[in-house]
């Protein structure tokens, strides 16, 4: 089965990915690093952060263009693999 067939996305594209979790001075950067590794020309407004409402979690969500599935599937797993990301959508 071929790559087209297993992915309703087309490559390249824009790809929001959202991780979330705690509220620290450093979560933020720790998850643009973790994305870098694997986009590493993130461009200017790509990363959006957002409190949550009791200001206890932060919500980062990074846009990246995204050129395969496995790009996608080796950024979630490196996000997923850290300690501090509660959840990566």
């Amino acid at each position: 089965m071929s790559d087209k067939a297993q992915s309703p996305l087309e490559f390249p594209c824009q790809f929001p990915i959202k991780a979330m979790g705690p509220n620290s001075t450093d979560f933020e950067a720790q998850v643009v690093s973790l994305v870098r590794k694997h986009c590493p020309d993130l461009g200017e407004g790509a990363v959006v952060s957002r409190n949550s409402s009791g200001g206890k979690y932060l919500a980062v969500t990074v846009t990246v263009c995204a050129t395969s599935r496995e790009q996608l599937d080796s950024i979630y797993y490196e996000l997923t693999a850290c300690e501090q990301v509660l959840m990566a959508l």
